[in-house]
């Protein structure tokens, strides 16, 4: 499964393009904090994939959703069970391209915007997500700080729980890309 998300987006993304115009991670980390009166939920997950093409400025990030850690078991069987639903919808997706103007095999930091499509619990949404991008020779940081509405993506929360859990969700993710090496 990993190889084969790893091709789908390695295959969208080189369709014009050269091997040396694309970085890739294997190892980076989106992270949720959903913050309540009764109770404060997070998860991480350090094992994100993905590539950007310098050259197109397109990006593609793929996560499997039950590789996300919690506090405790309870909290990570609930989020794959009852609410993403992780063994009909494994993956979270985005798919974009940065908007701004930039150079990016110029040494530098810029405020980037990606725009493009995230897709999660099966729900596909058009998103503008802004970021911050750091050129440091052959090493490309990528952060971003974003929310997701669970009604967005068609998320239920029992009324039961409710109370548990925000219904708007802060994810934050960085990435730390190098130059993709064809195996």
């Amino acid at each position: 499964m990993k190889n084969f998300i790893k091709l789908i987006i390695i295959t969208c993304l080189t369709s014009s393009t050269t091997f040396g115009q694309l970085f890739s991670t294997q190892s980076g980390e989106t992270s949720f904090f959903s913050e309540t009166p009764v109770e404060n939920i997070s998860g991480v997950n350090k094992t994100v994939g993905a590539i950007l093409n310098t050259s197109t400025k397109e990006i593609a990030v793929s996560m499997k959703m039950t590789a996300f850690d919690f506090p405790n078991k309870l909290m990570q069987e609930h989020f794959n069970e009852n609410y993403i639903e992780s063994d009909k919808f494994p993956t979270g997706l985005f798919k974009g391209k940065i908007v701004e103007d930039i150079d990016l095999t110029k040494n530098g930091t810029y405020d980037v915007t990606a725009k493009g499509q995230l897709t999660l619990h099966g729900i596909t949404q058009a998103r503008e997500i802004k970021g911050k991008l750091t050129v440091d020779n052959q090493k490309i940081t990528l952060t971003s700080n974003f929310d997701v509405k669970l009604v967005d993506h068609k998320i239920d929360v029992p009324k039961l729980v409710f109370s548990k859990i925000a219904e708007v969700i802060a994810v934050k993710s960085k990435y730390i890309f190098s130059p993709y090496v064809k195996k």
